[in-house]
């Protein structure tokens, strides 16, 4: 799966981040037995957040999946790190869960993690059609308007 996946990614002019650090008093992943989850991961493109802001008042949907695809690139990074770099050992994406920095009147959660869920089965095939939670919340760190968490089963 590494070099379709690398060459998918190459193909959409993506490119797998470096893995973000821990901000705070916790770790990036955890795996245990077959299973890795990761932290929750912010939109980080280029050093800094990419979408900061609430869907609803400040962020459009369409800047809202892009913030969801920038987090997926970021779960993709922190698998490969804790995979030592060996993607191959995905055998399936089980499931995000997507929290969104939501004003009271915005519904559409689930459009906003489509832009997550979308990326990640074109990159990953079948193996990354996975169940999903997209949940509003009033506020997200550092003002990002997107965190998505990810649970895989690996070899």
């Amino acid at each position: 799966m590494t070099d379709s996946l690398e060459s998918r990614l190459a193909a959409k002019g993506l490119k797998l981040p470096a893995a973000a650090a821990p901000a705070a008093n916790y770790v990036a992943y955890v795996t245990y037995g077959n299973i890795l989850q990761t932290s929750g991961q912010l939109p980080m493109a280029d050093g800094g957040l990419a979408v900061t802001g609430t869907l609803g008042e400040n962020v459009s949907l369409e800047q809202g999946q892009e913030a969801a695809r920038h987090c997926a690139l970021n779960i993709l990074a922190q698998a490969k790190a804790a995979l030592d770099g060996d993607l191959t050992r995905i055998r399936r994406l089980l499931k995000l869960t997507v929290f969104v920095a939501s004003a009271p009147s915005f519904t559409d959660q689930h459009k906003v993690a489509n832009g997550a869920s979308d990326l990640l089965v074109e990159l990953l095939g079948d193996i990354g059609k996975h169940s999903r939670s997209a949940v509003g919340v009033p506020a997200l760190p550092m003002g990002a308007a997107v965190e998505i968490e990810a649970v895989f089963e690996i070899a």
